[in-house]
């Protein structure tokens, strides 16, 4: 299948056109962007580690009853995914508390969670991608309630599937971010699942093995991109 005409271009990703126009090409770049662009940079390698990391979690996912976007992969660091229109809002589930969560309860960073817990940010880059609620989400009118039922059920059972499987693989799921899109009025999870929208640690080490390495400064960032994926490629290869 060949690329059509630039559809959108975003931080991480840009989104062509094919000639299938239920189906979408979606291509991973190397560039990286922390606090809402005001920090930029290149993680050498980013883009196809992402798409794959992508496509492994997508397909375990899809085997596991959730609906996605991901049609296939198409070479290194293209995915070809059914074309959605994307519900502008970001689901992020927390097992264990980090980034904003710590500064706004006051909970010290690897604090575990009792249970896991679901906020909503409004996609809206000019913005800034607020935290709202769900009166937020009525007012604006961002989901349908029943939309919305859904994205909270959807999430969790991600949630459930994940957890145990980047654990197998060492990993401890310490967040993630969600996004979803409809499709012939079908909720699906689309976007990415990848170090860029999750936070992992090494299971032992506590060692952080994902985008908060770019965010600090702490360095090794591709190294860590890398090391992730290995060991899920070595966990589905078992």
């Amino acid at each position: 299948m060949e690329r059509g005409a630039k559809l959108y271009e975003g931080k991480a990703k840009v989104i062509y056109a094919t000639a299938d126009p239920q189906v979408v090409w979606m291509e991973f770049k190397d560039e990286a962007t922390a606090f809402n662009g005001q920090k930029r940079g290149t993680i050498a390698g980013k883009g196809a580690v992402n798409a794959r990391i992508t496509g492994l979690v997508f397909e375990k996912l899809a085997a596991a009853g959730i609906p996605n976007h991901l049609v296939q992969q198409l070479s290194e660091r293209v995915l070809l995914t059914r074309r959605v229109q994307i519900i502008p809002l970001e689901v992020v589930v927390r097992n264990i508390a980090a980034g904003s969560l710590t500064k706004r309860l006051g909970l010290a960073e690897g604090t575990k969670l009792p249970a896991p817990v679901l906020e909503f940010y409004y996609k809206n880059d000019d913005l800034g991608d607020p935290f709202v609620n769900d009166s937020h989400i009525a007012v604006l009118q961002l989901a349908t309630p029943e939309q919305l039922q859904a994205l909270c059920a959807y999430s969790r059972r991600i949630n459930e599937i994940l957890v145990p499987y980047f654990a197998a693989a060492g990993l401890e799921l310490v967040d993630c971010k969600l996004e979803f899109g409809t499709a012939d009025g079908e909720i699906m999870l689309a976007d990415e699942i990848s170090p860029d929208t999750c936070r992992f640690w090494d299971l032992t080490t506590g060692e952080k093995l994902d985008k908060d390495r770019f965010r600090r400064d702490l360095g090794n960032v591709a190294e860590a991109y890398q090391e992730v994926l290995m060991r899920l490629e070595r966990g589905t290869a078992l």
